[in-house]
């Protein structure tokens, strides 16, 4: 009676638990039949967990020249720049030039009140006629004593006071012809000219106000044909160009105004510091270029550009397709193995500062090289990559193009 109960109750469990089980051994037995399929087609496994080559482009070098050459902010100014100041004061009465005109050499500019020292140099005329007067009645009195000396009517003191009266009327009459030419010279100098040609500046002072000698700036003129504009360059440009410049190591001096157009003239280097200033740690430099047309004026900023000489040998990269790391710049470039297949290498490179938007590649890389120049973000060492030609678009992949469809027969019916 025991028994049949133990056994009740054994069936009663096994009732219970029989669908769990069943489900278990049916996964068991469907994965044990997917690993057999597997097995029995490797090409589809392999297929299935491969990854598929990156295309990417490349750019396959060639050895250029490039000129070796540095460029610096830079500021023009005037050949030849001269403050106009007067040099005699009085009242300006007129302006007798344009601002920012041309002007010549020599030119008429301000005119200063003359009329006071018109009644200078009269005053200095007179004072020179009565001198001469002067002179002539001493010389004739020291004439006249002569001879009464020679008849020894007279001492010889009077004869000889005579002679000196003549000879300080005549020291007197030099001092008042320095008097005139000078009362002549103030006269013109209330007419101030210019002393060069050049371009005429603002107008510092209104017709009206009181300029003192030499000291009131009234305006300036630049000659600004030919023109120079100053720059300095640092150590690390300067190494860049081979070391101190000297305007005979300078073959060439181009000038980049501020749309980034090239000015038309080529410069040349006429002075370079014989030192390095020590607390800017640059070599001062000054060029000179033709302005004949007056296309650059006297306080512009633009960029000059030096160059010494050309390098061989070497080879341009657009600035995608250089890196930087922790031991300095680098590439990815493909390689082709013995498979023929194409997978990505890392190039370490030095480099020589741009030219123009590209780097110039100084070592690391030869000519013939495949340098990727795009994805480079995916781009792994030793991953499999399917390049071509930068510009030009990736080659479909022969399993990703669509079979042909075999071609329709007709069949006649009987």
């Amino acid at each position: 009676m025991v028994d049949t109960k133990k056994q009740q109750q054994h069936y009663k469990n096994f009732s219970q638990f029989a669908p769990i089980k069943l489900t278990i051994l049916a996964l068991i037995c469907g994965l044990a039949l997917i690993s057999c399929g597997k097995k029995d087609n490797p090409a589809a496994a392999q297929a299935g967990g491969a990854m598929p080559a990156m295309p990417v482009s490349v750019i396959e070098l060639k050895a250029t020249s490039v000129p070796i050459s540095a460029e610096a902010v830079a500021q023009t100014e005037g050949a030849k720049e001269v403050e106009i100041r007067p040099r005699v004061g009085g009242i300006l009465l007129k302006k007798l030039f344009e601002e920012g005109a041309p002007v010549k050499a020599g030119q008429a500019m301000f005119l200063i009140d003359p009329v006071p020292f018109q009644i200078a140099l009269a005053n200095a005329k007179a004072q020179l006629a009565q001198q001469q007067a002067r002179v002539e009645q001493t010389q004739r009195e020291a004439g006249r004593l002569d001879g009464l000396l020679a008849s020894q009517s007279i001492s010889k003191r009077e004869a000889d006071n005579a002679s000196s009266d003549n000879s300080m009327a005549r020291a007197g009459l030099a001092s008042y012809e320095a008097g005139v030419r000078e009362a002549q010279l103030n006269l013109s100098y209330t007419t101030v000219t210019s002393p060069l040609s050049g371009i005429a500046g603002r107008f510092e002072f209104s017709e009206g106000a009181l300029v003192n000698a030499n000291t009131s700036l009234l305006t300036k003129v630049s000659q600004i044909s030919p023109i120079w504009v100053r720059f300095s360059l640092s150590d690390s440009e300067l190494a860049q160009l081979g070391g101190h410049l000297s305007p005979a190591r300078v073959k060439e001096v181009s000038l980049i105004l501020a749309d980034g157009s090239e000015y038309t003239q080529k410069g040349k280097l006429n002075f370079a510091a014989s030192g390095i200033d020590p607390q800017l740690g640059t070599q001062q430099m000054r060029a000179v270029f033709d302005n004949a047309d007056k296309a650059l004026l006297p306080g512009q900023f633009v960029r000059v550009r030096v160059t010494t000489g050309t390098r061989d040998g070497v080879f341009l990269l657009p600035q995608t397709a250089v890196l930087t790391g922790d031991q300095g710049k680098f590439v990815f470039v493909a390689e082709t193995g013995k498979d023929g297949k194409a997978t990505a290498a890392i190039r370490p490179i030095k480099e020589g500062g741009w030219q123009g938007k590209d780097w110039v590649i100084l070592s690391g890389l030869n000519a013939g090289d495949k340098v990727i120049a795009d994805n480079l973000i995916k781009v792994r060492p030793g991953a499999e990559v399917a390049p071509h030609p930068l510009g030009e678009m990736p080659a479909m992949p022969a399993a990703n193009q669509p079979a042909t469809k075999p071609a329709a027969t007709n069949k006649s019916t009987s």
